[in-house]
């Protein structure tokens, strides 16, 4: 993938289509000072380098009844390659688990699922986590309530 060296328009590129991915592009243009032409083309320069990796819509999850956020600690009894790809692959398969992070410190993993309620959850976890060879340990946190939830990355430490 090829890098490039992001000035301080394509930053602007950047944080506006973070915001709103559906912005057009004659706005856009507008509000970075290109004219549209140089501007889509600063976009797809982008994506081409894998700046920009895709655009996607972003959901309400109470809307479509998934108000439950477990954050769940994962522990392995060895942390063996075999082991780590066996649980990767697992969790890539299931549409629940939105996250999920190789740790360091007390567990192996972190992750977070979405799910209706509690009792779907217990299924997850009795269907799916306990039943993964390897697995050692489980610990579930119910996220109370969403204080902040960001998609945008900050990228002020990109100055020039």
């Amino acid at each position: 993938m090829p890098r490039i060296k992001l000035d301080r328009i394509d930053r602007k590129i950047l944080a506006l289509l973070q915001e709103d991915g559906r912005i057009p592009n004659n706005e856009l243009a507008e509000r970075v000072g290109l004219s549209p032409s140089p501007c889509l083309r600063r976009v797809k320069a982008l994506e081409e380098a894998g700046v920009i990796t895709r655009c996607v819509a972003l959901v309400d999850p109470a809307s479509v009844e998934l108000p439950v956020n477990i954050f769940v600690s994962v522990s392995l009894e060895r942390q063996v390659e075999e082991r780590l790809g066996a649980f990767e692959a697992a969790v890539m398969q299931w549409p629940e688990v939105l996250e999920c992070y190789l740790m360091t410190g007390d567990s192996d993993y972190l992750l977070r699922v979405v799910v209706p309620d509690l009792a779907t959850y217990e299924r997850f976890l009795k269907e799916h986590l306990t039943r993964i060879p390897g697995v050692a340990g489980i610990r579930s946190s119910f996220a109370l309530k969403q204080v902040r939830y960001r998609t945008a990355l900050p990228l002020g430490h990109l100055a020039e």
